[in-house]
């Protein structure tokens, strides 16, 4: 019913916020005699905070199309095209290929950039994709809206997300660097753990897993203590609701991503308040500025939402944040249990951001606990200065202080 009632709203404010974003192009544009009249420009910048309060954002677009490659004497601009290399229902494996000369291999290491499946779409991880494409062969997994999945895909569970990230693996080879953000730390290090168990040949050669919840008990956050306040029953009755019948997915029952928006703003609704008020006072004073782009390009990621397969949060909410099962020892997947002491050849890179308020501090190097095979030559812990959550995998300290870390790593055990 609550899904409902969202997309009736939605379907009203449609027209408002079109008719709200017409006004502001009206009293803008130098060729409209609108745009001449007292407070003219004022008046635009009220109407396009409307417009983007009331607006519905879609899935945002990578929009690479080239890098520079670093060569022996200066560096290049290379095409980059972009391609699903595996599909599957709830998520395509994409490759951004460098369109290089023919008659050369262009030898780089093959990252596997695990996006995370909590909200947001895998175009949250652009800045990141950016930064690696220089130096690396990336490769990210770009998890599909649950509401746009038929019910005849079946259900998705938490031991899919691990099946998937060892299909994607073993495609890519044992040449892979997995790097995963966030969320997948947690399927990614069950993932190889089994295939550790196995004696697979397949097993990456490095892992690195950024903010990752590993061990939800250390430094618990506001995240983590919502999930352990309250029963697996009261999520179920309170955010799990069925896709309507204006989606490929009607029937399906998912965790909303509009639901999933409202408990993001509601941890800091102060920032953004603040946020969008200085969008407006800049665009009232200064027409389209720094400050007017920036705020546009972060909300149309950042309000871009998708919805979670039911099974797949519940299982996660008890599995990762109630149970612990990953500490404790007492996770299986399909009755098979996950035992990260067994894998001993793959080199782990743990990293965390020292003002990160969603995945607190020891969580992420709790794998080091888990992982006791891998020799000490072949781990490292980073905590990123000032960096919050998002910081680990976007912007300034991104840039100059996480990335580089990273790609040193992967050469050291390339």
């Amino acid at each position: 019913m609550l899904y409902q009632i969202h997309e009736n709203n939605r379907m009203w404010m449609a027209p408002l916020a079109d008719a709200a974003h017409m006004s502001y192009l009206m009293l803008t544009n130098p060729a409209s005699p609108f745009s001449y009249v007292p407070y003219a420009q004022r008046l635009a910048a009220g109407f396009e905070l409307l417009h983007r309060i009331g607006k519905d954002y879609e899935k945002p677009k990578f929009e690479i199309t080239s890098t520079m490659v670093p060569g022996e004497d200066a560096s290049m601009t290379v095409s980059i095209a972009r391609e699903a290399v595996v599909e599957k229902p709830f998520c395509h494996l994409l490759h951004f290929r460098k369109q290089w000369r023919a008659d050369e291999t262009l030898a780089q290491p093959k990252v596997l950039l695990l996006a995370p499946l909590s909200g947001h779409h895998a175009t949250l991880l652009r800045d990141t994709v950016m930064t690696l494409l220089p130096e690396h062969d990336v490769y990210i997994t770009d998890w599909i809206d649950a509401k746009l999945v038929p019910l005849s895909a079946g259900e998705f569970h938490l031991h899919d997300y691990v099946y998937y990230l060892q299909d994607f693996i073993r495609f890519l080879g044992p040449d892979v660097h997995v790097i995963a953000v966030c969320q997948p730390t947690v399927p990614l290090l069950a993932a190889v753990s089994l295939m550790a168990t196995a004696k697979e040949p397949k097993q990456p050669r490095s892992m690195t897993m950024m903010g990752g919840p590993i061990d939800t008990r250390k430094s618990p956050t506001l995240v983590d203590r919502l999930a352990t306040e309250h029963d697996l029953k009261w999520f179920e009755n309170n955010v799990i609701h069925t896709v309507p019948a204006n989606y490929p997915g009607y029937g399906r029952r998912v965790y909303p991503g509009f639901l999933q928006h409202l408990s993001f703003v509601a941890m800091n609704p102060s920032r953004h308040v603040k946020s969008y008020q200085e969008f407006y006072e800049h665009l009232a004073k200064n027409g389209t500025d720094p400050v007017v782009e920036h705020h546009r390009r972060f909300y149309d990621e950042y309000n871009a939402v998708l919805d979670m397969p039911a099974e797949f949060y519940l299982e996660t909410v008890r599995i990762v944040f109630q149970e612990a099962g990953l500490m404790t020892g007492t996770w299986e997947v399909e009755g098979k249990p996950v035992r990260p002491q067994d894998i001993k050849n793959v080199a782990l890179l743990t990293i965390e951001g020292e003002w990160d308020d969603i995945t607190g501090r020891g969580q992420t190097k709790a794998a080091h606990e888990l992982c006791k095979s891998i020799p000490a030559s072949k781990k490292e812990h980073y905590v990123a200065p000032e960096a919050g959550h998002y910081g680990i995998f976007s912007g300034r300290r991104w840039h100059e202080r996480v990335c580089p870390k990273i790609a040193q790593f992967i050469r050291a055990h390339a």
